[in-house]
């Protein structure tokens, strides 16, 4: 039974990192797992509001940012979570008409959370509602003329709710993320949205211990805008992101792949789309 219950490791990885991922499992008491995922996102499409418009200097940007995950059970319903990113990211930029390269990689900013879980169980059903205060610490340099962040102390919230049986799965979560003030003026706007998470459980042996399972995102940010002494990659926008979630497992190890389509961006005056997201992620659960 602990190994199936482990197979819900990767059903929350939300791009935001409001809710750490793996507050789902393991549910037992003392339990720990851990994560490696690698996401990435990025475009050379400039925008005005919501339209498309001509890129004549060729400005891009794209971030790949590589994750570890760690979570610890007190029991299944306190748990403390940790996600350490490594950051590579470039972009080009307008300098006095004309166009620049910049770029920067090395350690992003930390993000500790401690997921509080009320759990009730049913005949073949179990829901929960969740309560996430997060932290995420100003880990990554925020020097240089593209930095990895701006040197704020920030605070997340999020209220979830995730119902399961065994052929089925959905989470709603709600997150809210207060920015500190940074350093060398730097003030990156705070931010809100939507997760939702739809999905089945098609197949499972008993046998190996092994299974998949087929999901749905719904992902649904505003953010607002920095301020002009902001150099980092953020910027105020309302997106909404879908796609597909696939989930293999075998006995205690994991493996999630997610690809989510930008069905909706508006951006705050002109700037670069987010663009597309990928993610890949491996983990066991002990």
């Amino acid at each position: 039974m602990r190994r199936l219950l482990a197979a819900a490791l990767f059903l929350c990885t939300a791009s935001h990192a409001h809710q750490p991922v793996m507050d789902m499992a393991p549910r037992w008491a003392n339990g720990y797992g851990i994560q490696i995922r690698y996401e990435q996102h990025g475009s050379n499409d400039l925008k005005r509001g919501r339209d498309d418009i001509a890129n004549l200097q060729g400005l891009e940007r794209f971030v790949n940012t590589t994750w570890l995950e760690g979570v610890y059970t007190f029991d299944r319903s306190v748990r403390v979570t940790a996600k350490i990113p490594y950051v590579d990211q470039r972009r080009v930029v307008d300098q006095n008409g004309l166009p620049v390269n910049q770029s920067a990689s090395g350690l992003g900013d930390i993000v500790i959370g401690l997921p509080l879980k009320r759990y009730s169980n049913h005949q073949a059903m179990t829901q929960n509602w969740s309560f996430t205060p997060s932290l995420r610490m100003p880990t990554g340099t925020s020097s240089g003329d593209f930095p990895i962040s701006d040197g704020s102390w920030d605070l997340g919230l999020s209220l979830g709710f995730s119902r399961e049986t065994p052929t089925f799965y959905q989470l709603y979560d709600l997150y809210y993320w207060k920015e500190g003030s940074g350093r060398h003026g730097m003030q990156t706007g705070d931010s809100f949205g939507l997760d939702v998470n739809l999905g089945i459980h098609p197949w499972h042996s008993n046998e190996t211990n092994s299974g998949i399972f087929l999901m749905w995102d719904l992902s649904v940010n505003h953010s607002d805008a920095p301020n002009q002494q902001n150099l980092t990659t953020a910027a105020g926008a309302d997106r909404i992101y879908t796609g597909p979630i696939f989930v293999a497992y075998r006995q205690n190890l994991m493996f999630r792949a997610e690809f989510k389509f930008l069905a909706y961006e508006s951006v705050d005056n002109i700037g670069l789309s987010r663009g597309n997201q990928f993610s890949l992620s491996v983990g066991a659960t002990f």
